[in-house]
């Protein structure tokens, strides 16, 4: 019975370095292919794996292919803050315009934060135009026949009257 374990253990531990060497030649692969193309990275490689390490874990291992989408997902933020810059009709950029353009990104929590608050807030709306909405046809039927006691509300044409 030991021995069977024994191998079933040796098994998955042959099992588990396959995957790891198909995983590492995966990202071999993956990294010559970047590689060609890291020329057309917006940043150093280098600078934006140094910055992203310090910033995750030490026991955190990040793959080839993150290191260069993080890398153009920073080009991409600093073109869409540029873009912005470039609506302002002045050709010096001051540090309110900066700051104006990288509001959205500096600031998500916040904005996240004011969005869930006006949901709330609409919700809550909701609830009061449906509690008024429930209040009006319990309250104020429309009745299909006039009682007596409202003769002077009879419209025009009943009892031949005319105003």
């Amino acid at each position: 019975m030991y021995y069977e374990e024994d191998m079933q253990k040796l098994e998955d531990d042959e099992l588990s370095e396959e995957l790891e060497d198909k995983n590492e030649l995966e990202d071999d692969e993956l990294s010559e292919e970047l590689d060609d193309e890291s020329g057309s990275l917006p940043f150093a490689k280098a600078e934006v794996v140094r910055l992203m390490k310090q910033n995750l874990d030490k026991d955190k291992m990040i793959r080839e292919r993150v290191k260069v989408e993080m890398n153009n997902f920073l080009g991409d933020v600093l073109k869409k803050v540029c873009k912005q810059l470039n609506e302002y009709p002045y050709t010096t950029i001051e540090y309110e315009m900066f700051r104006e353009s990288v509001y959205p990104y500096t600031n998500i929590e916040r904005i996240n934060q004011e969005k869930e608050r006006i949901l709330l807030h609409l919700n809550a709306i909701k609830a009061d135009c449906d509690a008024l909405s429930a209040d009006v046809i319990k309250t104020l039927k429309i009745k299909d026949t006039l009682e007596e006691d409202d003769a002077d509300f009879k419209t025009i044409g009943e009892d031949n009257e005319t105003i």
